[in-house]
Order: structure tokens, then sequence, then C-alpha cells
């Protein structure tokens, strides 16, 4: 089967799709995104993933395109055109086709949607059985990290540094030396007395749809969730350290720059976190949560 994209009201081969090359989205990174996991043919945390998207699109002051209803309707039919059953769906709603110039254009200005989608393959058991590595860098990225912006150069090139290094992340690290969150996925560790810690929402981080869901689950199967900064050395001596994003879910991250953390292999706190997130995923609950 063909992929297909859907822009700007149409269907269209994927390979075809495009913009307009004055698109403020490709020229000024003007622009918004999510992505939502698909399970079983259901998008995992629907609403919250809309939640974001307006909040994202309220602080750039971009219009919202469409109701909700109508993003219900086309990633549906995404996911049915493309035959997904597990996988991921991608969007993106920039401010529009414009004259180039800095200042916003005249309103009226409609924004710009893009929709794909596309099977992914589980991650594989050794992965998860043995954990990952990571290493840190300095954070450079501008102070509103809490926007699902488009504009993602800092993320890329901590990621390749990443990737060159042999490594599957990059926790990134502020001024003050604390921990803000990895290039797509948010920061936890599992200190020496047993608190889960992961980093306060502020400007400083995305607030990951995945990290609420899975502090909401330890919550509810009585996990506290301690949420405030932690240092670098903190995490270079805790316990156990992990990740959680919309592609990674839960996974455990056994080396630091090169360092073990803890006994460098899988803790048993994440792994009972990953077993409380993976029957959320299972539940067809979830694509309502």
């Amino acid at each position: 089967m063909s992929r297909v994209a859907y822009v700007n009201g149409r269907y269209v081969p994927h390979s075809d799709a495009a913009v307009h090359i004055e698109d403020r989205g490709y020229q000024f990174a003007d622009g918004i995104y999510e992505v939502s996991a698909i399970q079983g043919g259901r998008i995992i945390d629907e609403e919250a993933h809309y939640d974001r998207l307006e909040r994202s699109l309220g602080e750039l002051q971009i219009p919202v395109p469409m109701g909700r209803p109508a993003l219900r309707l086309i990633s549906r039919e995404m996911i049915r055109r493309n035959g997904i059953r597990d996988g991921l769906i991608y969007m993106q709603i920039t401010r529009g086709v414009a004259r180039r110039d800095h200042p916003f254009p005249k309103a009226g200005t409609p924004p710009s949607v893009v929709m794909t989608a596309k099977r992914v393959k589980a991650q594989s058991a050794e992965m998860v059985a043995k954990g990952v590595a990571a290493i840190t860098i300095q954070d450079i990225r501008w102070a509103r990290c809490d926007i699902k912006s488009v504009s993602l150069l800092p993320n890329v090139l901590g990621k390749q540094q990443a990737r060159e290094a042999g490594a599957y992340e990059a926790w990134m690290i502020d001024r003050d030396g604390m921990v803000t969150e990895g290039t797509s996925t948010n920061a936890w560790i599992v200190t020496a007395t047993g608190e889960v810690v992961t980093r306060s929402l502020s400007n400083a981080i995305l607030g990951g749809i995945t990290r609420a869901s899975l502090k909401r689950l330890a919550e509810s199967a009585q996990i506290k969730i301690v949420e405030r900064a932690f240092s670098l050395e903190e995490a270079r001596t805790a316990k156990e350290a992990f990740l959680t994003s919309t592609t990674g879910y839960v996974l455990p991250i056994v080396t630091l720059d090169g360092a073990p953390v803890g006994d460098g292999t899988p803790g048993p706190t994440t792994a009972r976190l990953r077993d409380l997130y993976m029957a959320f995923m299972a539940d067809p609950a979830a694509a309502a949560a």
C-alpha cells in the first residue's frame, strides 16, 4: 500500500506531498507539531495531544485551523488510508503561506496543516532488557521549550552528537548544572533513597504526554513521583535512570557519559513503570485519556 499524506484539505500520495516555498514553517520555523502513537489502530492519549497542540498554537498566536472533530476525522482517515495498526501520526501546523517578512502576515492568512502517518517496528526486546546509553550536552535551546515548535535545530545537533557517541539519547544540562530533558524525551531518575524524580514543568522543558500519563499511572499504583530539578551529579549517582516519550515509551538508561547508572542494568522501578505504561497502551480507554 502506497503512503498517503494530508496537505491543506487534500489527501495526496506521500511522494507528491508538498507545501509552498514561502510557507512560514519552511522559512521561519514558524509553526508547531505533534506526534502521537498509534496502537491497535487507536491514537494513544489523543485528547492530551490536542490540548498541547492548542496551547502551542495559542502561545505563538497561530489560529486554530479547525475544531477537534475535524482533526479526529482526518486522523482516522489517515490511519485507514495508510493501513496502520501500530505506528505514529505526525501533525504540523504553521502560520501559513505569505510574502517573506518577519512580522506576522495580515489577518486572514490561513494556517497550513500537514499530516503524515507511518508504521513503526516495536522496540526490540534486547533494547528493553539491556537498556540504552545516554550522554550529556549543554542545553543551547531558546527560552520557550514548553512550546512544541518545529524549530528543532539544537535538538537535531544533540541527537546527532548522541548517535556519533554510540548513545540513544543526549540529556541537556542548563547553566546551573541541572538536567532539563533529552533531545526528544523527558528525563527521569530513581535516587539512592528511592525517589522517582523528573523535572517540574516550566518554560525549560516540554510537557511530555507520556510523562504526564506515566505520572498518573504511577500515582494510581502508589508510586510517588517527585517533580523537581536534579543535577548532573545526582543523575550520575542515581540508582536508576530512564526516559519517556511518545516513541520510546519508557526506556531504561544504563550508562550516562560512558559510566554505569546504578549497577549498569535496568532497575526494578523502571521495569515496573514500563509495565504500567505498556498495560495502559493496550487498554482501549487509553485513546481517550
